[in-house]
């Protein structure tokens, strides 16, 4: 699978050269969007600092889509309760979903923990449908459950000030990854993130989410499908748990990733440097469930 790049470099500034200048030739055509039957993206938290609302506004620009999942945690709402924060950026991702809407890409919206407070408005508005979860079935046969996967997170469910005051402790690490990456850049050193370094090596992190994972994948076979998909956790993945195919698309915090389907009801995992779109490479990807077999490839 490839991912698209696209020069950023003053572009809008040569387009309009070439309008000025090109004497009767056309402008200079930016190739089209990839499409993609199905798309699937969550805890974007815009509303935050730590969200990277450039490499996903470029993963929005770059792809297109005929059903697009917005997998819970759209706006951080606890985030925003603490203090207001809302560059132009992240006014700019709402309104690049809503025109792909307009535009055709039916958009199901499946709210999350920190943005709950949607649940208010459940129903279909247009081409954007607001629900507790939904099934997609791919262009295969294969039933997925899309949830965003609060719902088996115990702490989240049963003591919401641990879950508050862990929140406030992510973002304290989060806070950090800036000025880390600034230096890291002047070295000429790729994205890195310490507070996803902080989940992987912590064990009770570790654990947390292999846990997270078979709890979801269980939850799962009382609807009857093929497979689990979800967010929540912040860690991309595609596994096999049984029966059950369980996929996780990560987030636009700390991974920059996303899940795609083709036409052909082939699933992959896209990831997106922070850094610059123009180093937006496709991560792993699962074929088809008739052959049940996790090809993951970095």
């Amino acid at each position: 699978m490839q991912a698209f790049t696209f020069p950023r470099r003053d572009s809008t500034q040569i387009f309009t050269a070439q309008q000025r200048f090109s004497f009767g030739k056309p402008p200079e055509q930016h190739p089209s969007p990839k499409r993609y039957r199905t798309g699937w993206i969550s805890d974007m938290h815009l509303g935050t600092r730590g969200c990277n609302a450039t490499a996903l506004l470029d993963f929005l620009r770059e792809n297109d889509f005929e059903t697009l999942y917005v997998v819970g945690d759209l706006i951080d709402i606890w985030s925003l309760r603490r203090g207001i924060y809302w560059p132009q950026q992240h006014n700019d991702v709402i309104q690049k979903i809503l025109r792909k809407a307009r535009k055709g890409t039916r958009v199901i919206y499946i709210p999350g923990n920190h943005d709950e407070l949607v649940t208010s408005f459940l129903g279909a508005y247009g081409n954007i449908d607001i629900k507790e979860n939904a099934i997609h079935v791919t262009a295969c046969g294969e039933r997925i459950l899309i949830i965003h996967g609060h719902e088996l997170d115990a702490v989240v469910q049963n003591v919401k000030w641990l879950a508050f005051a862990g929140d406030v402790g992510y973002q304290f690490l989060l806070s950090l990854n800036p000025l880390i990456n600034f230096v890291r850049r002047r070295f000429g050193l790729g994205y890195w993130s310490l507070s996803a370094y902080a989940k992987r090596r912590g064990k009770d992190a570790v654990s947390f989410i292999g846990k997270f994972e078979a709890a979801v994948a269980h939850y799962a076979e009382r609807y009857h499908v093929d497979a689990v998909l979800c967010g929540h956790i912040h860690s991309p993945a595609i596994r096999e748990f049984g029966r059950v195919t369980y996929y996780n698309c990560g987030d636009w915090v700390e991974s920059c990733s996303a899940l795609v389907e083709g036409d052909d009801g082939s699933i992959s995992l896209v990831n997106y440097d922070p850094f610059s779109a123009t180093h937006a490479r496709a991560g792993r990807t699962v074929d088809s469930p008739q052959r049940k077999e996790s090809m993951l490839t970095s």
